[in-house]
């Protein structure tokens, strides 16, 4: 056995857990993979005079392989690690690694995709992991490889383990007799930063550069995180910490406070108290929850009451955005579903709603200069110093501007050896291809576009100042700011234009890595290609979004309505799949300024997403398997295998049963 072979054989490899870099397979199933590795892999494990092994991870880049022993595999549902052997041979070397005295092993999951599907432990490993993923274990897969980790996992989401089978934490019913609110159980204990703070560590609030007061901080979870990471933080709460002060801080909390308070005037209070502590941001969020829901509990008040004894008062996402500007006189900006920013400082408001709409110019170095003639004295020095003129060029990419001297970190350098930043530019154009940094500058007009129409679109009040950056952006892209707000009402006014949005749609299908034209209706596309739009799509997107507040990575599918000034969000189940369900649909009526939540809960209702390919680029992993896949599956249903295609669940399961098949990843199976 050879490094070639081996890699080859690997890579043929149709059975095992099938990582990018690598393959898992259980002793037992490798009677179903090549002759040559059934007998190669024992062959290495008795020469290492290694007895104690169950599984085998083979690499598929590098002639490794690491023997594992997991003696409980069969009969724990996330067995441990006790032992690794991990065998270079290439230096014919090995690493022995012992796990039996440690208090947090390595562990594993999803066990059927390691053994034949022929094996009697198939279909009950099968379900062990189904059941993982309905009680949404596996959201994030980088934590969970480590046995404290994956139990405090299961605890945060509210299950415990009983005989190696996930059950609901017990919960406490609410009296007959019970008159008052036990307002102090609403404060969950927390083991990561709750959703509102997460959004501000995402914006670079949680850099270290603000104070930080939590208003109505529970049992102080997110607290102590701050404080760990060395952030003036500090919190107030009735109920748990009674005793602290109330500070004025640069930012403040209220974080699902409003929900929970059951006196109308005290919810005001709570609300007017916090933005009397705000020095330049107010973030609030509360629990969202449509009628459906909430007709399940026992109404009080205008909230109801909990199986926990709680009040909550649940909103709609415009209620509660009218609740917060109608008492503080100010806009809340919606960042996600039930959580809102409302400035005091209105040149960070701007800083952040600028970023909301740029795009981040990547560096990639395509061009070397050439070859230069040594009497251009400006040229040869930037060969002298090519690493420092990469930054500065690198810069300017990134600005779509020249610098200004402050912009720059090494101006003074560059300066002394060659003149001023306009200087250095005009040299580097000649050694650089221009066409990036067009490409660039056309980039940042539209982002500043975007964000003066967004502007528009919110009534915002112009802002009496503006931060330099962007009066630097203005004179340097538009000449002054007059120009800049008249190009933007023109785009807003645009958007009104279904003639105008149906071409751009048509152009932005010719020019996007993948997406679908329903012509004279609608574009569907990947929430990746957003940013790839035509300008007035991305104003359209953007208005839409105003309502609804940041996409989160859920969200997958964007469709751009043509003519009824709408915008739908889909999500689902997992999009990598040969056929995602439908999870949750949220369609934005922005002439009716409102927003509709559809969920579908039930998982065998939810209708499939078909013909998966057409909403991904042709240079994606996967879309020759799924292009293959979706050519069968629409043959065998007998639909288009180009057109967007809504079936119901039961359609596409009736259909897929009449024919006797199934699905197994991007296989169409017969059914046993």
């Amino acid at each position: 056995m050879n490094a070639e072979l081996f890699k080859q054989l690997v890579s043929e490899l149709k059975i095992g857990k099938q990582l990018p870099d690598s393959v898992y397979i259980h002793k037992d199933a490798l009677t179903e993979a090549n002759e040559k590795l059934t007998l190669f892999i024992p062959a290495v494990a008795n020469a290492l005079k290694v007895t104690e092994w169950d599984l085998v991870k083979l690499h598929k880049k590098e002639f490794r392989l690491s023997l594992l022993s997991y003696p409980s595999f069969y009969t724990e549902s996330y067995p441990a690690l006790h032992q690794s052997v991990n065998v270079d041979l290439v230096k014919l070397t090995h690493k022995t690694t012992d796990y039996r005295n440690s208090n947090n092993p390595p562990i594993l999951h999803r066990k059927e995709t390691m053994i034949s599907t022929s094996s009697q432990y198939y279909q009950n490993f099968k379900d062990l992991t189904q059941e993982g993923e309905n009680a949404g274990l596996y959201e994030n897969t980088r934590i969970i490889g480590f046995k404290k980790s994956w139990e405090n996992i299961i605890s945060r989401h509210g299950y415990e383990l009983v005989d190696g089978r996930l059950f609901r934490c017990s919960s406490v019913n609410i009296p007959d007799n019970s008159k008052t609110i036990d307002r102090h159980r609403t404060a969950i204990v927390r083991h990561e930063l709750s959703a509102p703070m997460k959004t501000l560590a995402k914006n670079g609030y949680l850099s270290g550069d603000y104070s930080i007061f939590d208003y109505g901080c529970g049992r102080g979870d997110d607290l102590r995180e701050l404080e760990a990471h060395g952030l003036d933080a500090i919190g107030w709460d009735p109920n748990f910490q009674p005793d602290n002060d109330k500070i004025n801080s640069d930012i403040v909390n209220l974080g699902f406070v409003l929900n929970v308070i059951e006196d109308q005037d005290e919810r005001l209070e709570a609300l007017i108290g916090a933005w009397d502590l705000c020095e330049q941001l107010l973030i609030v969020s509360v629990m969202l929850a449509n009628d459906s829901f909430i007709a399940q509990f026992k109404p009080y008040k205008d909230g109801v009451i909990t199986s926990r004894n709680t009040f909550q008062k649940y909103y709609a996402q415009s209620e509660i955005k009218s609740y917060i500007e109608r008492n503080l006189q100010d806009e809340a900006i919606p960042v996600a579903p039930g959580i809102f920013y409302i400035f005091k400082d209105k040149l960070l408001e701007q800083e952040y709603l600028q970023g909301k709409y740029k795009r981040h110019h990547q560096w990639q170095q395509l061009t070397s200069p050439p070859t230069l003639d040594s009497k251009e004295k400006a040229k040869l020095v930037v060969t002298q110093h090519q690493a420092l003129f990469e930054n500065f060029w690198n810069t300017c990419l990134d600005l779509g501007r020249v610098p200004s001297n402050e912009e720059f970190e090494q101006s003074e350098e560059t300066r002394q050896l060659i003149g001023s930043h306009k200087k250095v530019f005009n040299t580097l154009k000649e050694l650089f291809d221009i066409t990036e940094f067009e490409k660039a500058e056309k980039r940042r007009k539209e982002d500043l576009l975007l964000y003066f129409t967004m502007g528009l679109f919110e009534k915002r009040k112009p802002y009496t100042q503006q931060p330099e950056a962007l009066k630097r952006d203005i004179k340097a892209l538009f000449d002054d700011y007059k120009t800049a707000l008249n190009l933007a009402a023109d785009l807003l006014f645009a958007i009104a234009d279904t003639d105008l949005i149906n071409t751009q749609c048509e152009k932005a299908h010719q020019q996007l890595p993948a997406s679908l034209l329903n012509e004279g209706h609608s574009l569907i596309l990947h929430r990746d290609y957003i940013n790839d739009l035509p300008l007035l799509l991305r104003v359209y997107v953007g208005a839409g979004l105003q309502m609804y507040g940041e996409l989160d990575e859920e969200i997958d599918l964007i469709k751009i309505h043509i003519t009824s000034g709408k915008l739908t969000l889909t999500a689902y189940d997992n999009f990598e799949n040969s056929v995602p369900f439908l999870v949750e649909r949220i369609k934005i009526k922005m002439a009716e300024q409102d927003i509709d939540f559809f969920d579908y809960v039930n998982e065998k209702r939810r209708p499939p997403l078909l013909n998966k390919h057409l909403y991904m680029s042709p240079e994606y992993k996967n879309y020759k398997k799924q292009l293959s896949f979706d050519k069968r599956l629409a043959g065998l249903l007998g639909i288009s295998q180009s057109e967007e295609t809504k079936l119901t669940r039961n359609t596409f399961d009736k259909g897929l049963y009449e024919e006797g098949k199934k699905i197994n990843e991007f296989k169409l199976m017969r059914l046993s």
